[in-house]
């Protein structure tokens, strides 16, 4: 989804909008309700990072629910990764992480790294024009 926001030049105050637009099935029931919970203008305010929180944070509370269901943690392991963004599914499973809590950890240090190399820079003194004096600008 990051590469998304990347290549749309999507500004961080529509990148919780335009993911949640994406879901389907199970999960766009489960935004609805959390939407209508907290409230619109609320859930459309967090970040993207946050919003990635509560999903991961929804994903464990379903296994929980779960746990006859899946009776592997390898099997847990490989859904969680299979729900990652896909910019990061690859170096997930290069961890090759045993138990679905060494996943999550590996995915949530990625998110930030990518957060942060994503990060905007401010460029207002390094992109003038050779010759060109700041204050004329």
């Amino acid at each position: 989804m990051e590469i998304v926001f990347h290549i749309s030049n999507c500004p961080p105050r529509y990148q919780v909008k335009y993911a949640t637009f994406t879901l389907l099935d199970g999960a766009l029931t489960w935004w609805n309700s959390h939407k209508r919970t907290i409230g619109v203008d609320d859930a459309y305010a967090m970040t993207w990072k946050a919003l990635i929180k509560i999903m991961t944070k929804r994903f464990q509370e379903l296994n929980l629910l779960c746990t006859k269901m899946v009776l592997e943690e390898e099997d847990m392991v490989e859904k969680y990764i299979r729900g990652l963004p896909y910019n990061i599914q690859g170096n997930v499973i290069a961890a090759e992480p045993t138990r679905l809590q060494d996943a999550i950890h590996v995915a949530n240090n990625l998110m930030d790294q990518k957060l942060k190399a994503d990060k905007p820079k401010d460029n207002t003194l390094t992109d003038s024009v050779p010759g060109q004096n700041v204050a004329s600008r």
